[in-house]
């Protein structure tokens, strides 16, 4: 740990699907997009946003998805905690893990960090516990036995203003993001799937997966917003995004 905040992001998997899937009306080949986490290490904690797939869609090269078919998958060594330890980052000295909402793609790997507290929006996990459907809601991802913190709205992490926890509802009652104050005082804001693409924010046009469409394009325009005064969005699952992002090493 050192004496400022740094910022890691890893892929933990890949979401493949159609075009039209992240914006309504387009047409194409299938799509591969990655499967975002992220490790906040700060001089008080370390936390996760999201944490990937669990078990049951690790596939080998052998039997992966085909190029045409609609699904989730990733390999051995993807997984959040492998990639974790690739840092030297023992899974067992997460402090929090920050869920940004509770589909399985999202919160798969929490079991895996056995020392977190799972901080989730109230609503979101209400909406959790009332749906349970293959995925989408899976209480085998997220009833783990962590402890739970469950708020409402915005949250300082470490009350410092470096780490903020923002609603940003509309793909589910209760999805949340996290913007980031890196040195030098530039802010990362981890979108998740209120927004999967950046394209999706370039067209101000909605992904077909939202809950709550009137609060998806309220959200889509506080990330313009926040895009406009300098924020650097990281999206939930841009494949063309993540061809220049570099994984393992600290975000500048």
């Amino acid at each position: 740990m050192t004496d400022r905040l740094r910022l890691f992001a890893f892929n933990t998997g890949w979401f493949q699907c159609r075009p039209g899937y992240f914006i309504e009306g387009e047409e194409g080949d299938y799509l591969k997009g990655p499967v975002p986490s992220y490790l906040i290490d700060h001089p008080k904690g370390r936390a996760l946003f999201d944490t990937g797939m669990g078990v049951r869609y690790r596939r080998t090269l052998a039997d992966a998805l085909p190029p045409n078919k609609f699904g989730l998958q990733y390999f051995e060594g993807q997984e959040i905690a492998a990639r974790l330890r690739s840092i030297d980052v023992d899974p067992g000295s997460i402090d929090w893990v920050i869920n940004s909402h509770l589909h399985i793609d999202h919160c798969g790997g929490n079991a895996s960090l056995p020392n977190a507290t799972m901080i989730v929006q109230s609503r979101e996990l209400a909406a959790a516990q009332a749906t349970e459907e293959a995925g989408l809601y899976e209480a085998v991802d997220y009833a783990t036995g962590q402890p739970v913190r469950a708020i409402d709205g915005e949250l300082d992490l470490f009350g410092d203003g470096s780490v903020r926890i923002v609603p940003t509802y509309g793909h589910t009652p209760g999805h949340q993001s996290v913007i980031a104050r890196l040195s030098g005082g530039r802010e990362v804001l981890l979108a998740a799937d209120c927004c999967y693409t950046e394209r999706n924010l370039d067209l101000m046009i909605l992904q077909k997966a939202v809950v709550d469409r009137e609060a998806g394009l309220s959200t889509m325009e506080y990330l313009a917003r926040q895009r406009r005064a300098g924020a650097h969005i990281l999206f939930g699952h841009d494949g063309r995004q993540w061809a220049g992002v570099e994984e393992g090493k600290p975000i500048g």
